[in-house]
């Protein structure tokens, strides 16, 4: 009689790493292998990279104000519907291929796949709504209210549990998302970029944190930690890589990140006026925006709201902030290791290897990613282009979709009846709401006192 043996598959973290590396290679060899033939280093004939066969693909709803069915065609009047429905198909393969390399059984979960893809599509769809977009209202809002709603209202059949893996998903897309950040692009504004983006936040991050343990005595230190991470970061991505680094339950997450989202709106909406109103030089402005305002498509436009060189300031701080993810991941892991988690008596191995063992590595995937095109970005305007090519066309557009389908996880594997006692007491509301008017307060002098005064001539346009 033969014993069933069970398959040992590859860690999450490793998996998440391994696809999206794979993801970024072959979107850059297709782009390659259809390099336009006229004038392929010219930045004024292909503004936005090189186009890519890959984009054909994938995409997502349109903006559209009266009929839902007005998003299956883009501006110019062209159908995207099989585009749309090819997003979906590049969520369930990689789900597919997540469960393959993790020693999952495919078949099982190719059903509730499918039923993620189709909830993320209709994520896209409420927020491509016309007033919606207008306000910014983007998809990780609905992708949320969507898997809470019914996790909590109607609750998940097995058929649907055996695909939850939202943060696969995620880590996947903060693989793929590490080709969109440049080095190059992030030393454009030099000391006082660097000095706006990597001074003040870890200030913030440190004292939102210990006010919320230790003044406001929240209970659970890892959801400090990851409203404190998501606020003063960069959002989404901070949230979940430091929420891997101190292993915050998905309850945890999905609140800071409800947190994140509404309060990203209502700063892209007050911000603009509020720096007209102080009278602020437009280039300080920007710099503030994109050191306040955690998610990158709302810097964009509440910064160019105030003018193209504003707006191009506002996303490159907000792309110095996201480059810190690894270096705040790694220091949550050995703050944990060292001094949350450990119980006082004497530790297996040293601190560092302890650390090492909790570090997200698909931190290592997202720096592989970033340093590769990174350097392929830098050897000539030919493949400056290239690489824009491939993100505009193809990785930014799937990263989009995998973290669409990771919110809607998340929703569904929500139960917001566990933390009912913090959210009565109302209390990281107060962390947040705190925590963000100090980041507003020193952003705005550092951004005052360094694109305003100190390198005021070195960053005119």
């Amino acid at each position: 009689m033969g014993v069933a043996t069970r398959r040992v598959g590859l860690h999450e973290d490793t998996a998440a790493t391994v696809i999206g590396l794979a993801i970024v290679a072959m979107a850059l060899a297709v782009t390659w292998w259809a390099c336009p033939a006229e004038r392929p280093a010219s930045r004024e004939k292909w503004p936005k990279g090189w186009p890519t066969p890959l984009s054909r693909t994938i995409d997502k709803p349109q903006t559209w104000s009266d009929s839902p069915l007005a998003s299956f065609r883009d501006k110019q009047g062209k159908p995207v519907a099989v585009p749309i429905l090819l997003g979906g198909a590049w969520v369930v393969a990689v789900a597919v291929a997540g469960a393959s390399l993790g020693g999952r059984p495919v078949a099982r979960m190719l059903p509730g796949a499918a039923a993620l893809a189709v909830l993320a599509a209709l994520a896209y769809l409420l927020s491509a709504q016309q007033v919606i977009h207008f306000y910014n209202l983007e998809y990780p809002l609905w992708a949320l209210m969507i898997g809470v709603l019914l996790g909590n209202v109607v609750g998940v059949p097995p058929w649907l549990e055996r695909a939850l893996a939202g943060e696969f998903l995620i880590k996947t897309g903060l693989v793929v998302f590490g080709a969109e950040v440049l080095v190059g692009r992030l030393l454009e504004l030099g000391l006082p970029g660097l000095l706006t983006a990597w001074v003040v936040t870890p200030i913030v991050l440190v004292t939102t944190y210990w006010c919320g343990v230790h003044i406001m005595k929240i209970p659970s230190k890892s959801l400090c930690m990851v409203i404190s991470a998501d606020m003063s970061v960069c959002g989404v991505s901070a949230a979940i890589a430091t929420g891997a680094a101190c292993r915050a339950k998905k309850e945890e997450l999905s609140l800071a990140i409800g947190l994140s989202l509404l309060f990203t709106v209502i700063m892209m909406v007050a911000m603009p006026p509020a720096i007209g109103w102080l009278g602020l030089d437009p280039i300080v402005g920007g710099a503030w925006i994109g050191g306040t305002i955690d998610a990158t498509g709302a810097v964009v436009a509440a910064g160019e709201s105030l003018g193209k060189e504003a707006g191009e300031v506002a996303a490159t701080v907000k792309m110095i902030q996201n480059s810190m993810i690894g270096i705040i991941a790694f220091a949550v892991a050995v703050y944990w290791a060292g001094w949350v988690d450990h119980s006082g008596g004497p530790r297996r191995g040293s601190l560092l290897a302890e650390a090492w063992r909790r570090f997200p590595r698909f931190i290592l995937g997202f720096l592989a990613a970033s340093i590769a095109c990174s350097w392929l970005f830098s050897l000539s305007p030919a493949h400056a282009l290239w690489v824009d090519g491939t993100t505009t066309g193809f990785t930014s557009r799937l990263r989009g979709w995998l973290f669409c389908s990771g919110f809607v996880c998340m929703g569904l594997q929500t139960n917001f009846r566990e933390l009912a006692p913090v959210l009565a007491s109302g209390r990281p509301l107060v962390l947040y709401v705190g925590g963000q008017c100090l980041n507003l307060v020193l952003t705005l002098a550092m951004a005052s006192l360094t694109f305003g005064w100190l390198f005021r001539k070195a960053v005119e346009p």
